[in-house]
């Protein structure tokens, strides 16, 4: 295995265990019903979801007005 897909991967897995670790902390320390945490997990997701779709709405018209425009 390359090392820069070493460094990748290595990366990668202790970015999901800090992630990990960091509801862990919540559910313990704060008392934070693992429900709320799912909860907010899936509208995270949906806002994420919503700024793509809107990014590429944007750039469709961008293009779109850029091809109108390039036909004069």
């Amino acid at each position: 295995m390359a090392r820069s897909r070493r460094r990748y991967l290595r990366t990668l897995i202790l970015g999901l265990l800090a992630m990990a670790a960091l509801v862990w902390g919540a559910v313990d320390s704060f008392d934070i019903p693992l429900e709320r945490i799912w909860d907010m997990f899936l509208m995270t997701l949906v806002v994420v979801v919503a700024l793509v779709l809107a990014a590429a709405a944007t750039a469709a018209l961008w293009i779109g007005v850029r091809r109108l425009s390039a036909r004069d």
